[in-house]
């Protein structure tokens, strides 16, 4: 492993802290060698939501398939059909819902099969989606996948198999992800669940429980064990990734995000490094200094704001003010001067007015972010917010400011793409564009994706492009000599 730093240095002594050797690892070479029986039984597996839900997706894949299940991408041979759920809106939770009633025509058809929920809707609704409304057969949370096989078993013999169980201490940290996305060059490691930030509008602290970190050394072996399989690119996932911190009890010292962005960046020059998501209150300068720093940490921060009014804010207890996220923006610019920043919008939240809302208009217009996922309040049932403050917003309200805000935002990310036109990027080669087989593309730098010709490039490698044109959501380009 490449590493300069002799203060992080990854030694035989702290790889003992990893105990027993990888599920993963181990499983892979036991398949290899025929080892692992194949049970006769094919699990399908659906994900919605965020890039966590993803990740769990690919840790849920590894325990079925160390128990003898194989993967397969057609539900109708499945003898298990997952659906690994997001609730953090009404729409996503009613979308799964219509998805559960369509695969229970498909169990007609097998009726020895059985389906399950998994995820952050599985925890918040629990029992209602097996007595009440009767769509699954296995309802397991996000702290609960090792108990999967046998709540298969006894989904098998008929009986509705439960376990939602919010652990204190799970992090899935001695499971190697099956990767599920097959381009691979890049792949998701998660460092952290739960959250212990309580957002008045926020499911999560609810169905993924409180925040903790994953061992350190365990992140930085599974990014080295993905490097040398080829990939090119991993993203360090958390519900606030700057909030990681874990304790190496071989030092007593504390790991810090920026300790581990460092360590992580360390495996090799060639391993770019992403990040995902931060929030505003735990965004440090050393943070943002480790990134200035190395060259293969992005220059690309989600930087969610969800509203540009502090009053708003505090409703919303995201524990800071206008002026503070202004000032984190500014630090950003300051240190990282090319730095894309992206965000996180809701309008119509309860009381907000007009007023308020042009605040948030406004804090667009300051920032200029490169990218945003924008939606109107969704008030969820169990949230502070459901629970203490009135969702007063006609909806018609909500959506004409949502519309003023996606119209804005498409405006930005235009003038930001046009202000690429005329340079070079490196780019890491992904895959083949999905609107021409005779291009690829990637993403610079900065998370911008680049459509090019393929010429002699390759997946996985690392080329410069020169853009010629764009839309406000790609680039396009040609490849130019190094």
């Amino acid at each position: 492993m490449y590493n300069d730093n002799p203060t992080l240095k990854f030694d035989e002594k702290q790889k003992d802290l990893l105990g027993e050797e990888r599920q993963g690892e181990a499983l892979e070479a036991a398949s290899a060698e025929g080892l692992v029986p194949d049970n006769g039984k094919r699990f399908y597996i659906e994900s919605y939501g965020c890039q966590m839900n993803f990740s769990d997706s690919e840790i849920v894949a590894s325990i079925l398939q160390g128990e003898g299940y194989r993967i397969t991408r057609d539900h109708d041979e499945a003898d298990v059909i997952l659906l690994n759920t997001c609730s953090i809106r009404e729409k996503a939770e009613d979308r799964i819902r219509k998805r559960l009633i369509e695969l229970k025509a498909v169990k007609k058809k097998k009726p020895d099969s059985v389906i399950g929920i998994l995820g952050c809707m599985a925890e918040r609704l629990k029992d209602k989606l097996l007595e009440e409304e009767q769509l699954v057969d296995i309802v397991c949370g996000p702290d609960a996948y090792r108990d999967l096989p046998n709540l298969v078993n006894v989904a098998e013999t008929g009986q509705d198999a439960v376990n939602v169980f919010l652990s204190k201490e799970e992090t899935y940290a001695d499971i190697s992800p099956v990767r599920l996305d097959r381009n691979g060059v890049t792949a998701f490691v998660s460092i952290m669940r739960g959250c212990d930030n309580m957002c008045s509008f926020c499911v999560v602290p609810f169905t993924r429980g409180r925040e903790r970190s994953r061992n350190a050394f365990s992140i930085v072996a599974e990014s080295q064990e993905l490097f040398d399989k080829g990939y090119r690119e991993v993203t360090l996932l958390g519900q606030n990734v700057d909030s990681y911190k874990w304790k190496n009890p071989a030092e007593e010292a504390q790991v810090s995000f920026a300790n581990l962005l460092s360590m992580v960046a360390d495996v090799h020059p060639d391993l770019r490094v992403r990040f995902s998501t931060s929030h505003p209150k735990d965004m440090t300068d050393e943070v943002l200094e480790v990134m200035a720093a190395r060259e293969n940490v992005c220059n690309y921060i989600h930087l969610p704001v969800q509203s540009g009014n502090s009053r708003v804010l505090d409703l919303m207890n995201r524990t800071y003010t206008r002026e503070w996220y202004l000032n984190r923006v500014d630090a950003i610019k300051r240190i990282i001067p090319d730095c894309a920043i992206s965000t996180d919008i809701i309008t119509g939240f309860c009381s907000e007015t007009e007023e308020e809302h042009q605040e948030t208009l406004s804090i667009m217009d300051i920032v200029q972010y490169d990218m945003a996922y924008m939606f109107f309040y969704s008030e969820r049932p169990g949230t502070l917010a459901a629970r203490k403050l009135e969702d007063d917003i006609p909806e018609e309200i909500k959506k004409r400011r949502l519309r003023e805000v996606i119209d804005k935002q498409m405006k930005h990310a235009l003038e930001a793409n046009q202000a690429c036109i005329g340079k070079t990027y490196k780019v890491l080669v992904e895959k083949v564009s999905k609107r021409s087989d005779d291009d690829y593309c990637g993403r610079n730098d900065q998370n911008k994706m680049i459509v090019f010709p393929k010429e002699q490039s390759k997946i996985g490698s690392y080329i410069n492009v020169k853009v010629h044109s764009c839309t406000s959501a790609s680039l396009k380009g040609e490849i130019v000599p190094n």
